[in-house]
């Protein structure tokens, strides 16, 4: 192709810390959204867009400081899209809603502590949710809009953290992917568990019949699910004051597996039924709440990220009903019960996907091996040499009776997994 000489419209641009890592394709949604993907594609393929003088790909990554060129146009293109507006009116009560949530402010996040019946994000009938008060916090039209990393249940409560930029919601969103965020709960629940502590293993699928509104324990087709626990107080056999934390994030996972264990979550009846709700003057609204967060912040300009580490405050029906049946708050920091896991650097993670990869070629080789060995087909017979015939007597034996012994006992595996 011929190379478009460039005009004096020609635009350049800077890759931002932000940008670090991202796709051009990518780069262009997020700051040229009146750019269609079809003229992004077009010009890179005509050597148009250039990336500190070379030519690129679509689907090539940027690094921070490169310059990028971009020719004139695209914007009124058929295949152009209209950029959204980026900043919705709030009214000053929602605007007011919003940052009073707010508990912790950093050049990467915005922690707010949730209160419960709040949702996280909109839904067919949900209209109020923390996404569609972010707005609040976009000063400019050059200000990034904020955006979710995680979820938290509408009646859930506590710390819910909230990335200030693009990049740093994918850095985020790593640590949690990673599970290096470390994350532990509050809860009520109704009973008094046997043992003070432990981890429960039970992995979830959707419930048929629900719509996806429901999950449930599925030993075949469910998502593995893991959540360590320990009981920080009891109120005789009414009830216990529990620190949750989640080694795995499937939905609604900390409500099913308390409600599993015979130890619903007080005020879950999605869960837990009649039985979830204690009589006297504790609420009836579920008492489960995210009490602390720990997670590795994005490195900025100024030097490596450090650690953000957050607490937030019960909400009124939560603290009440721990007053009510006697718990001091200050029996527990809500420290996680587990030593964090070192987060791999890149090259750990190449080896790991190697050694995945060559266990993977092992096990699929073996099955091929084990057809091979019970074939009866006879073996070629060796060049100049006439075959000596079988004795009538004793025909001749297959490779699957040739030389192995008979198993001994249950084959292995045959008794299933063990749990705790």
């Amino acid at each position: 192709m011929t190379e478009i000489p460039p005009t004096d419209n020609v635009r350049q641009f800077t890759v931002s810390e932000d940008d670090d890592g991202i796709r051009l394709d990518r780069w262009f949604k997020r700051n040229l959204p009146q750019i269609g993907f079809a003229t992004v594609s077009r010009w890179a393929r005509t050597g148009q867009i250039r990336v500190d003088g070379k030519r690129v790909k679509p689907e090539d990554r940027l690094e921070q400081g490169q310059m990028l060129r971009v020719p004139p146009g695209g914007e009124d293109a058929p295949s152009a899209k209209k950029a959204a507006p980026r900043i919705r009116t709030l009214t000053p009560e929602q605007i007011a809603e919003a940052k009073g949530m707010v508990i912790r402010e950093t050049a990467s996040a915005i922690v707010l502590n949730k209160p419960p019946g709040l949702a996280t994000q909109g839904g067919s009938k949900t209209t109020k949710h923390v996404d569609g008060l972010l707005d609040a916090f976009v000063e400019t039209e050059k200000t990034p809009r904020p955006r979710l990393v995680h979820r938290l249940d509408k009646d859930t409560s506590g710390v819910l953290l909230i990335a200030r930029t693009p990049g740093s919601a994918a850095s985020f969103s790593k640590r949690f992917a990673s599970r290096s965020a470390r994350k532990v709960y509050w809860a009520l629940v109704v009973g008094n568990p046997q043992l003070s502590e432990g981890v429960i293993d039970a992995p979830l699928a959707k419930q048929p019949g629900t719509g996806g509104e429901k999950m449930h324990i599925d030993e075949e087709n469910g998502a593995a699910a893991k959540t360590r626990y320990r009981v920080v107080d009891r109120a005789g056999q009414r009830a216990a004051w529990v620190e949750l934390e989640p080694l795995t994030g499937r939905t609604h996972q900390l409500r099913v597996h308390m409600a599993a264990i015979g130890h619903p979550i007080v005020g879950d009846g999605k869960y837990g039924g009649p039985d979830s709700f204690l009589t006297g003057a504790v609420s009836r609204k579920m008492h489960l709440h995210a009490r602390r967060l720990i997670i590795s912040e994005p490195k900025t300009g100024e030097g490596t990220g450090g650690k953000l580490d957050v607490t937030a405050e019960l909400p009124p029906h939560f603290a009440m009903s721990m007053d009510v049946l006697g718990f001091d708050q200050g029996l527990s920091d809500a420290s996680p019960m587990g030593d964090e896991a070192p987060e791999r650097t890149g090259e750990e993670k190449k080896q790991a996907a190697r050694r995945h990869f060559k266990q993977a070629r092992k096990e699929a080789r073996a099955p091929r091996r084990a057809r091979g060995a019970t074939s009866d087909k006879p073996k070629t017979k060796p060049k100049g040499k006439p075959a000596k015939p079988a004795a009538k007597s004793a025909p001749p034996k297959s490779a699957a009776n040739r030389a192995r012994p008979a198993p001994k006992g249950p084959p292995k595996g045959a008794g299933g997994k063990a749990r705790r």
